[in-house]
């Protein structure tokens, strides 16, 4: 037995000085490894500050983004409306400077035609003046005057329809004081009271509007 020992003690002998360097050395090795570890900690602390840094920057600029944007959308709504309004105003101008315009083509012969419509009233007095039994063939001359005067007043009635003039001769109608001037008032025995029982003076119309109102009689109340 005791050589047995004495051979374990030779063999570990050795081996003593290795374990002793390994123990005095170990320090320094967990030293080194615990620098390394916190520097790993360090690295990955900071890699995840700067993830979070990185998303929080994203979240910033996306709310710069939606703010220029939401300006924007309000700007281009401001500008459209803008743009509606000016066209509705010009189309407003256009309807009525067309209206304008064709109210003077229609219109623009009003002043021409009231001088015209005394000229009519001559002819009608003239042919209201001459007796009928006096237009015989034996009086071929005042026969043919006549006859003149009816033709010429036919064919200025037709001009004057041409252009849109139309006469009111509104006897039996209803009073319109817009077409109408009344120059008296008289009660008339089988007449509806406020129509026209006698018309003084013709009146006329160009294209739809008054001219030169008929002078009338009106039938009122016994």
């Amino acid at each position: 037995m005791a050589a047995v020992a004495q051979c374990v003690r030779g063999a570990l002998r050795p081996r003593l000085p290795l374990l002793s360097v390994a123990l005095r050395t170990s320090p320094r090795l967990l030293c080194a490894a615990t620098q390394q570890k916190n520097t790993g900690q360090n690295l990955e602390e900071d890699q995840n500050q700067s993830q979070n840094e990185q998303k929080v920057e994203p979240s910033s600029a996306e709310k710069l983004l939606a703010e220029e944007k939401a300006k924007l959308e309000e700007q281009l709504k401001e500008v459209t409306d803008k743009y509606k309004r000016a066209l509705a105003d010009a189309e407003n101008i256009r309807q009525r400077s067309q209206k304008l315009v064709e109210e003077a083509k229609l219109y623009g012969i009003q002043s021409f035609c009231k001088d015209l419509l005394e000229v009519a009233d001559i002819l009608e007095k003239a042919t209201e003046s001459v007796p009928k039994e006096e237009i015989k063939d034996d009086n071929p001359h005042l026969k043919s005057l006549y006859e003149g005067l009816v033709m010429t007043e036919v064919q200025i009635q037709k001009v004057f329809k041409k252009h849109g003039l139309l006469r009111l001769n509104p006897v039996g109608a209803k009073f319109d004081p817009y077409e109408h001037e009344a120059l008296f008032h008289a009660p008339v025995e089988g007449q509806e009271p406020g129509t026209i029982a006698l018309v003084s003076k013709i009146g006329y119309k160009l294209h739809g509007r008054t001219l030169r109102p008929a002078l009338v009689g009106v039938v009122k109340d016994a």
